[in-house]
């Protein structure tokens, strides 16, 4: 079935006129001219095997960029970079190999753990070869430093030149305790990539995060599937960097502790203690990665639709165009399509500049569409643009992040990860209200995926983002349903060449009714004059101001 309202909601928005600021009194239409087909032709190409899991620097990369670039043009939108539609992303691929063994030599004797069933380990290094030799690890909690929340987990130890182990995380999700950081919901401490940006500061040579599936949000296989092969960074930037980052598994740390003589209970409960003292293990660890180096760019594409009386200043759209590949062979297949994530985002973003194009004028302020590259080797193409912006993001109203679609069908839900930051909130919310649904806060806030997408790179430079989707309770089908449908993906699919698409194979209803919404709180802000504000208890509010 194909679903396609009219121009009538989005007039009807145009009349009501959209100069108020967000307010739960005023009453969006519901629907918006988001075309099904439109969704399902882009998701069935983007996904198909011929873009071999559109890896920057691929063959596949080249087929995404003519694509959007192809479309964007039919649309009639315009190129932002001179007369391209195309921003250049200088990046290194390093295609690692790592020891196939690491040693350790520890008091309970000599061990060697096995690459990828104890750990995967990479280089942030853009050199042929990093290693440690006999360097010796500290166990240093969560490994975070945060005077916010009276925190030090290197207080009274020097780590130049050793290697710290650390927790994915943070305490408050083990806690359980909403004084501890923010309890069940991660913080950007939490993450891996602040562990490893920590650990360099504090001059470690190497950080080894212990993977626990609830604490990261995903199991040991999408640690395998992301962190083998070839990797993407941005060229050096100046900062610190570790010779040897990477994972271990939980049972490999419980062997490390256990034959350092340390009690695997009693470090787990010191670490969720303020006063947390880091622990030498006594033991050193010797291993080496070796990287093939090519030095290249990448493209993000941005086009854009220019307002009619402020052009100046936009509303800007993302969606990560990229995936990871080709990988390890899984069921005999080894390419991993991306076809929710994120050839879905891609495609419901190419109907919502659809959308747009057929308004009868366009919105006051520009609407900007941009299509990211390396999400998933870090946000490398989100994080290049604000650092680079085509359009200056103190003139950016807002950003609007779509990382893969609701596929199960039309949701009661809309679910805003990260609420609570910005009053982008009650703008979702009244429209969201509009269509008939309820709106409530991230449901697994202990996954930190606030931070796992492109819209945090703009949250970081100030910039008032929204990330929401429908898809935790079905409209008719329920809750359990929706969460039966989730956990297939998360079990399954994610990373995993079993993420493909063929056309028609989801009920398209939920991305539609998604991209309604988001077309509608895009075309309120473009037409209007607010600029949504931080909250004062934001991490990102001095940012803004």
């Amino acid at each position: 079935m194909t679903y396609r309202p009219t121009l009538f909601a989005c007039l009807c928005l145009l009349a009501f006129g959209c100069d108020q600021a967000p307010s739960s009194t005023s009453t969006a239409p519901a629907n918006a001219p988001i075309d099904s087909t439109t969704i399902d032709r882009h998701i069935a190409e983007l996904a198909d095997d011929r873009y071999g899991g559109r890896l920057p620097f691929s063959p596949g990369e080249a087929l995404t960029l003519d694509y959007l670039e192809k479309e964007l043009r039919a649309l009639g939108l315009e190129p932002s970079n001179g007369d391209s539609y195309r921003q250049e992303v200088p990046m290194v691929e390093l295609t690692g190999h790592p020891d196939e063994t690491i040693r350790l030599d520890m008091p309970g004797g000599r061990v060697d753990w096995t690459v990828s069933k104890d750990y995967m380990t990479f280089s942030e290094r853009g050199e042929a070869e990093t290693s440690l030799t006999d360097s010796e690890l500290v166990f240093v909690g969560f490994g975070i430093v945060a005077p916010g929340y009276g925190w030090d987990d290197y207080a009274g130890v020097d780590v130049k030149g050793k290697t710290v182990v650390v927790m994915v995380n943070d305490p408050g999700y083990y806690l359980e305790d909403s004084t501890q950081f923010k309890g069940k919901t991660m913080t950007y401490y939490g993450r891996y990539t602040y562990k490893y940006e920590e650990a360099a500061r504090q001059g470690a040579a190497g950080c080894l995060v212990i993977h626990e599936t609830g604490a990261a949000g995903y199991p040991w296989f999408v640690v395998q599937s992301s962190w083998s092969g070839a990797r993407l960074t941005l060229p050096d930037d100046g900062q610190p960097k570790l010779d040897v980052a990477g994972w271990i598994t939980l049972n490999a740390a419980r062997e490390l502790f256990t034959n350092s003589g340390v009690d695997d209970i009693k470090w787990f409960e010191a670490a969720t203690q303020a006063d947390f003292e880091p622990i030498d293990l006594g033991a050193s660890l010797t291993t080496t990665v070796r990287n093939d180096l090519r030095r290249d760019k990448s493209y993000n594409i941005i086009a854009r639709l220019p307002g009619g009386s402020r052009p100046d200043e936009n509303v800007t759209y993302t969606a990560h165009w990229d995936h990871i590949g080709v990988g390890p062979i899984v069921d005999g297949d080894s390419i991993y399509n991306g076809a929710l994530d994120n050839a879905s985002g891609t495609a419901q973003l190419l109907a919502i500049a659809e959308a747009y194009t057929e308004l009868p004028e366009p919105p006051a302020r520009s609407v900007v569409f941009l299509f990211v590259t390396a999400e998933e080797q870090g946000l490398f193409g989100s994080a290049y643009y604000v650092a680079n912006p085509v359009f200056p993001l103190d003139q950016t109203v807002a950003n609007i992040n779509i990382d893969g679609i609701n596929p199960s069908g039309p949701a009661a839900d809309l679910t805003i990860t990260g609420m609570g930051h910005s009053e982008m909130d009650e703008l979702a919310e009244r429209i969201a209200e509009g269509q008939g649904r309820y709106v409530q806060g991230g449901q697994e806030p202990e996954k930190g995926y606030f931070y796992r997408s492109d819209h945090f790179n703009f949250a970081k430079s100030g910039v008032p983002v929204l990330y929401a989707k429908g898809g935790y309770e079905h409209q008719t089908l329920g809750k359990a349903y929706a969460k039966e449908q989730k956990d297939a993906f998360v079990a399954t699919r994610y990373h995993q060449p079993a993420d493909e698409y063929r056309s028609g194979d989801w009920p398209l209803a939920g991305a539609v009714q998604d991209g309604e919404l988001l077309f509608l709180i895009g075309l309120e802000l473009a037409s209007g004059e607010t600029w949504p504000k931080w909250r004062e208890n934001s991490e990102f509010y001095v940012a803004r101001r």
